[in-house]
């Protein structure tokens, strides 16, 4: 008689989930999710009536259900929170950056021949750390050894090691105690002020280049931009933004012949240079971008002297689902001080929590959330955004998905067609829990992993290798 094989309680619990009667009804819902990894459970109903009539045209509730409920995604941005949202998330970035280039989706072609720049913001030194550097695809020592002086703590200013692109000491201060800690958490704190400074002072710029009034500037050229900001290994934020000029009508008008690249390259780093953000009964030094400014043009494929088009949309979307784990800290709210002991993350990004907590008792920084944000070393502003006119919207593209979902779970019903022009839609949902309950965290991520790989195989047969 063969023995039975031992299973863990964890193993267990999967197969006693597999067994209940619901569970292929909660396998259909957690694959029309994506394998979400913390989908949000609802309780309700929702009914569709003849406008006109008033008759019953279709009922849906979660009490008929053989769950109980409805599972709905999560939505999270993140990565590290959910790996299956977070890539959603991502092809819609992509999507919004790339008609915003290319065109689609509602904006015109002509959109790829405005001049437009990828651009990538900065934030300045507070203090030596070690780098990865490299030449000709060798990785180079991380200061030269000529260049080491030693700080005032008695430490060398360089150590020499060549770090290799994934080597966890970089971005890490080469002396914690020479590092300007409360500099670095006020610059991420009004990182987002900087940003919105450039956007506004940018068409001022524009308009003394161009040797016109602002007023004749509305009728000459428009500003349009998308930005996504990046955690650096140090702990500090920056900014990568596609920057396009168009006529005054926006996407669908071009502007003149000489509105050129080479102006709209003049103008960022001229703006970049004199924004500037003081803090009131703060440090008499203003808040100011890097030093380091990268401005690239944008071409429709050819890389020529700047980018492809199609390479910065995938740059961008890739970073628009990372958040600050990726500099070393945590992805959730920190809500007492007694906690940045026991977190598990480097001593660099500790020194930057727990900066964040003591300068918010100060009064020139109560008005600054930075216990709220302290999980993101200070950073509290939006991590993706773009103008009014840029391309199409989050939004339009959710709804666009919504409305798919919808056509295929009505012929997957059997409903027929309803014009929506005599249709009521009424319906009541109730929170009832989020997260999987035991035994089904396995199961989501079986799906999840089903959807990835054939979401690969589809992109491998239409020759993306995005």
């Amino acid at each position: 008689m063969s023995e039975v094989p031992h299973l863990s309680p964890e193993m267990l619990a999967v197969m006693q989930r597999a067994a209940m009667p619901d569970f292929a009804r909660w396998q259909q819902m957690v694959h029309a999710t994506g394998g979400c990894a913390q989908p949000v459970r609802l309780h309700g109903e929702r009914y569709t009536l003849d406008s006109r009539t008033g008759e019953m045209l279709d009922m849906y509730r979660t009490a008929d259900e053989p769950t109980g409920f409805l599972l709905t995604a999560c939505g999270n941005r993140r990565a590290s929170r959910c790996p299956a949202c977070s890539v959603v998330y991502k092809d819609d970035t992509y999507h919004l950056i790339i008609t915003g280039l290319r065109g689609g989706k509602g904006v015109p072609e002509e959109v790829s021949q405005h001049p437009r720049a990828f651009v990538t913001f900065t934030a300045p030194s507070f203090g030596a750390v070690h780098a990865h550097r490299e030449q000709s695809g060798r990785a180079l020592p991380c200061r030269p050894r000529r260049d080491r002086p030693v700080c005032e703590h008695g430490r060398p200013q360089g150590c020499g090691r060549r770090h290799e692109r994934d080597d966890a000491q970089i971005g890490q201060p080469l002396c914690l105690d020479c590092y300007d800690y409360i500099g670095a958490v006020l610059w991420n704190a009004h990182a987002g002020a900087l940003w919105r400074k450039f956007t506004k002072t940018m068409p001022s710029v524009l308009a003394r280049l161009l040797g016109i009034t602002r007023r004749e500037l509305r009728q000459t050229v428009r500003l349009s931009y998308a930005k996504v900001a990046e955690y650096q290994a140090r702990g500090l934020v920056h900014f990568h933004a596609v920057v396009r000029l168009d006529g005054p009508d926006g996407p669908t008008d071009r502007p003149p012949d000489h509105i050129t690249i080479d102006l709209l390259d003049h103008a960022v780093r001229r703006t970049a240079e004199q924004g500037a953000v003081r803090i009131e009964d703060g440090p008499p030094s203003p808040i100011r971008w890097g030093e380091q400014l990268d401005v690239r043009p944008v071409y429709v494929s050819a890389e020529l002297d700047g980018m492809s088009d199609q390479r910065v949309a995938r740059y961008v979307a890739k970073y628009a689902t990372k958040g600050a784990e990726s500099a070393g800290t945590v992805d959730r709210p920190i809500r007492h001080a007694w906690e940045i002991a026991r977190l598990k993350v480097t001593e660099h990004a500790r020194r930057m929590i727990y900066t964040c907590f003591s300068l918010a008792d100060l009064p020139p920084y109560r008005h600054l959330p930075l216990r709220q944000w302290a999980h993101m070393l200070g950073y509290g502003g939006h991590f993706s955004t773009k103008s009014r006119h840029y391309s199409i919207r989050l939004g339009d593209l959710r709804q666009a998905r919504a409305r798919y979902r919808a056509e295929q779970a009505r012929l997957m019903a059997n409903v027929p067609v309803l014009d929506a022009a005599n249709t009521l839609t009424v319906a009541e949902w109730r929170y009832a829990g989020s997260g999987h309950r035991h035994g089904e965290a396995f199961w989501a991520e079986v799906a999840r992993e089903r959807i990835a790989t054939a979401r690969r195989i589809r992109r491998d047969r239409e020759g993306d290798t995005g």
